[in-house]
């Protein structure tokens, strides 16, 4: 089992700075890929991501919520031209750079998102999409 960081992510780079084996790396192209992949191949699971993610964004893969209930303010990120994505984000990371995100969207209290469509999101960015290693 892995961890695996979902539309919850803005990007904050904490979860990388504390990983202790470098398996968290941000997507690329931002546009395609606007969250931090885990790499289920080398994470070993230990959870030091998951207190560091001011989003609350890293679960471990059979823990990641089918109905998450928004507290409310909370945005979610998506690739560029997704459908109900139209808002902006801009803020600071974790070590005071910017992060612009041009698809997110504010959730209202009490709505609830399915957030397990990012544990293949998270598979194929390392399988097919820019993080695959070819042998």
């Amino acid at each position: 089992m892995t961890h695996v960081i979902t539309k919850l992510c803005l990007r904050d780079s904490g979860c990388q700075t504390v990983c202790p084996v470098d398996c968290i790396v941000p997507g690329k192209p931002e546009s395609e890929w606007p969250l931090y992949y885990i790499d289920p191949d080398t994470c070993i699971d230990c959870g030091a991501c998951v207190p560091e993610c001011p989003f609350s964004a890293i679960f471990p893969e059979d823990e990641v919520p089918s109905a998450y209930k928004a507290k409310g303010g909370e945005q979610i990120a998506a690739s560029e031209g997704t459908s109900g994505f139209a808002e902006v984000y801009d803020g600071k990371n974790h070590h005071g750079d910017a992060v612009h995100l041009n698809a997110t969207r504010t959730l209202k209290a009490g709505e609830i998102v399915d957030l397990t469509p990012d544990i293949q999101a998270n598979a194929d960015y390392f399988k097919s999409g820019p993080g695959y290693k070819s042998m």
